[in-house]
C-alpha cells in the first residue's frame, strides 16, 4: 500500500540506532505514525522537527502495519520554535490536542487549523488568541462542543458574557447576573472573526479565553481518559503572562 499526503511533524522518537518513528498530522490521514530510515542522520532529522511542514510518502504492506515514512520538508518552522520558548511550548501543546483524536482518522479541518496556527508561532498574541480557538475545535471534534450563539435562558443574541459550566452554553448579561459568581465569563473576541496582527484582543480576554477552554477540557476530556494536564499549555500561559507583564 501506498500513500501520498502532506503533514504537520508533532514528534519522533528513536528507533535503533539510525532511524526514527515520525508521528505527523496529515491533511487526508488523520494523526499518524511510521517508520523513518536514517530519521536521526544529520541530512533527515532537521526536516522532522516539530512544527515543519513536509511532504510524505507513506508505504506498507497492509494497511495495519507501521509502514515507513519517507518526508521531503514544504515549510520549515524548527528556527522558531527554537529561537522561543512560548513557540516551543505551544507546538508542545499542539500535539497533545492532536492525540486526544482517534489514531488514522481524517480531519481535515483540523490540520489545516493545527498548519496555521504553527504559522503564527513569531506572532505572540495572535499564537495565543488562535490556540483558543483550536482548543474549542477540538472540544467540537471530540463531541463536547460549546455554543456560543444565543443565550441558553432567553434565546438572545446579543449581551453574551458567560457561559454555563454545566451545560456549556452562552448566557446573557441580564439572565446571568444573578449567577455570575457560578459563570464562566465569555470573552468578546470568542464572538467575532480572527483577529489581524495589530489589533488581538486584550491579554485580559485572552486568559478568559483559555480559562473557559480549559475548563471544558479538563471536565470532558484529560480527567475522563486520566490524562495529566498539559504541561505545555500551563508553561505557555506562564511565558503569556510574563510578556504581558514586560509590554
Amino acid at each position: 500500500m501506498e500513500w501520498r499526503d502532506e503533514g504537520l511533524v508533532l514528534a519522533t522518537r528513536r528507533h535503533g540506532e539510525r532511524d526514527a518513528i515520525l508521528e505527523v498530522m496529515t491533511e487526508a490521514h488523520g494523526r499518524h505514525l511510521g517508520l523513518v530510515r536514517g530519521g536521526r542522520s544529520s541530512r533527515i532529522a532537521p526536516m522532522l522537527q516539530p512544527g515543519n511542514r513536509v511532504a510524505l510518502v507513506w508505504r506498507a504492506r497492509l494497511e495495519e502495519h507501521l509502514g515507513q515514512f519517507t518526508a521531503e520538508t514544504l515549510e520549515a518552522r524548527a528556527g522558531q520554535v527554537l529561537a522561543s520558548p512560548l513557540a516551543l511550548h505551544a507546538v508542545n501543546h499542539l500535539g497533545v490536542l492532536l492525540r486526544l483524536l482517534p489514531e488514522r482518522e481524517p480531519h481535515e479541518q483540523v490540520y489545516a487549523a493545527a498548519d496555521g496556527l504553527c504559522g503564527l508561532l513569531g506572532v505572540p498574541r495572535l499564537l495565543a488568541e488562535t490556540l483558543v480557538r483550536f482548543e474549542l475545535m477540538i472540544l467540537r471534534e471530540l463531541g463536547f462542543g460549546l455554543d456560543l450563539l444565543e443565550c441558553a435562558a432567553t434565546g438572545r443574541r446579543d449581551e453574551l458574557v458567560y457561559v454555563s459550566p454545566k451545560s456549556g452554553r452562552a448566557v446573557s448579561r441580564e439572565a446571568g447576573e444573578p449567577y455570575a459568581p457560578k459563570l464562566l465569563a465569555l470573552p468578546d473576541f470568542l464572538h467575532a472573526a480572527p483577529s489581524s496582527p495589530g489589533d488581538t484582543p486584550p491579554m485580559t480576554e485572552l486568559m478568559a479565553g483559555f480559562r473557559l477552554s480549559g475548563f471544558f477540557l479538563e471536565r470532558h476530556v484529560f480527567e475522563p481518559r486520566a490524562l495529566p494536564p498539559s504541561a505545555g499549555r500551563a508553561a505557555f500561559l506562564s511565558l503569556l503572562q510574563v510578556d504581558a507583564d514586560r509590554g
